[in-house]
Parts: C-alpha cells; structure tokens; sequence
C-alpha cells in the first residue's frame, strides 16, 4: 500500500467542506415536478419541458426505444415517449438525470475508475428503494424512497473529489463483501463512504431521513430513526448487485437468499419465513428487468 498518511476527523472534514456544492441536489428539476404532480397538465406541457434540457431529453429517448420496451419502430417524439413510459417513469428520470450529470462532474479528478458502473448502481438502487418499501407498505408523499437509493453512495463520489489518491488505492484492492470495502475506507481514509456521504449531504441541507439513511444504509439496524428506510436501501444495493451492477467494489453477486440474511430484510419484513418468500418473489421481476432498464438509461 502506497505511503498515504491517515487523516484526522478535523482533516476529513474539511476537505469535504471545500468540496464544490452540487445544483441537483438543492433543487432536483423543480419545474417539471411541479408540472408532473399538477392535476391539470397536459402531456404537451411536460414535452416542452423536457426539450429544454437536451440531456432528458436524449436519455428519455434512449430508454423508450431500449430493449426493454421492445417497440417494432424507433420512437424519436417526446409526446409519444410520454405515453410509453408514463409519468412516473418520468418524474424518476428527472430526478437522476441532473443528479447523475454533477456525480459525473464531480468524480472527474480520477478517470482511471469506471464510473458508468456507478451511475448505474445508483439508479437501480433508486428503483430497488422505491420498490422495496412500496412491497413493505411503506408510503410517501414526496420522492424520498427514490432519492434514497439514487444518493446513497454519494460518499464515493465525495472521495473521488476529496480523496481521490485513497479511492484509487482502494479500489485497487479486490474485495468480497461491502463490509470489507468499507473497512478498507476506514483503514485508507478513516471515514467510510456512508459517514463521508452523510456529512456531505447534511451539508447540502437535505432531509434528515435520506442524510440517515445514506449514513447507516449498511447498518440498518444502527439507525436512530429511519429504519425502514436504511433498511431499504440495504436491500436494494443487494439486489442490484444480484442484477450484476456491483458499482465501484466488485464484489461478488449475492443471491436471493443472501437477501433475507440481511438485517435490513428482517426489519422491512418480519422472520416469518413465507411472508419473507412472498416478498421476494414480489421483487424478484424487478431485479430481472433491471440490466435492460438501465441500458437506456446510462
């Protein structure tokens, strides 16, 4: 291991403190989610929204005509992508694509690292999240079982920006659990990418139930208040790592039974071995379509 000098808490945290704030993530897209939560909006209203960012735009587009959906003929109309996709794919696009775009600006200080495999880790943790709670019965009235998911590994990319010669030691250690990523970040850095990734959006003002849960998304059961919602997050980083999408720690692939092993399983669905099964067989058609859905987004 390279001589790299562990940091002090005073040290890690004010790098963090210089570390650029990020637009997406003080206001994600206000304008088209107000349009799409309206009663009254007509589908031309949200098209003409959705033109004025080129880069909605062109993942809209790509996804509508991945092979996921199928379709016999290219699809180049925003209106008609609409009706394919509906409005809550929709409202779910506008949430990462401008998050995704300062991620990548972000993590440009090391370019030796695939990022792509992230990008696609956190939307599909993002889609897992929302599934996962909605199968558990927990309910919301805004996107945080969605935002959840999409920022939960924020740190890693913080790291990128704030720590980039540790993030390349680290990530040039092969791994086989996220545990042992994560006691590789403490050894290198002192903080992991959770309590990095929680100081960091603590500073961006973001609600105390998604600070919580990016802080304790592998330690559900150590969280002070959102349980569920860390839990959820556990799980859906499993399952998309089920799906093949390992992010940055290429890790080895959990299996479905790996799932109910988790702490957070046990906290979104009980000990009950059949109502485990049922939950699982509910979220298993999500982790199948996952790699196709992602191909159109990322």
């Amino acid at each position: 291991m390279p001589n790299l000098t562990k940091l002090t808490d005073q040290e890690i945290a004010s790098r963090i403190n210089d570390s650029p704030q990020l637009a997406s993530l003080r206001s994600i897209n206000t304008a088209l989610g107000e349009l799409i939560n309206a009663e009254n909006s007509f589908t031309s209203q949200i098209a003409e929204i959705i033109r004025r960012d080129p880069s909605l735009t062109s993942r809209l587009l790509k996804l509508v005509n991945s092979v996921f959906f199928g379709l016999s003929r290219q699809v180049n109309n925003i209106e008609e992508a609409i009706f394919y996709l509906g409005l809550r794919q929709i409202r779910e696009l506008a949430l990462a694509t401008p998050v995704i775009e300062d991620f990548e600006n972000l993590s440009t200080g090391t370019p030796q690292i695939n990022w792509r495999d992230l990008w696609q880790h956190s939307i599909g943790s993002a889609i897992c999240s929302r599934e996962i709670l909605a199968v558990a019965n927990v309910t919301y009235e805004d996107e945080t079982d969605y935002i959840v998911g999409l920022v939960h590994n924020v740190g890693k990319i913080v790291m990128a920006f704030c720590f980039p010669d540790e993030l390349e030691e680290i990530c040039s250690h092969p791994v086989h659990s996220t545990e042992d990523f994560c006691r590789l970040e403490k050894e290198v850095i002192g903080w992991d990418h959770a309590k990095i990734g929680s100081y960091y959006l603590k500073r961006h003002r973001m609600s105390p139930e998604i600070v919580e849960a990016t802080r304790f998304h592998n330690d559900p059961e150590k969280a002070p208040k959102y349980k569920k919602t860390s839990a959820a997050v556990q799980v859906a980083d499993h399952m998309v790592r089920t799906a093949g999408i390992t992010g940055l720690e290429k890790t080895e692939k959990p299996t479905e039974e790996d799932w109910m092993k988790l702490p957070g399983w046990k906290i979104l669905f009980g000990f009950k071995k059949s109502e485990q099964e049922l939950s699982a067989a509910n979220l298993r058609h999500t982790v199948d379509r996952l790699p196709s859905i992602l191909k159109g987004l990322v």
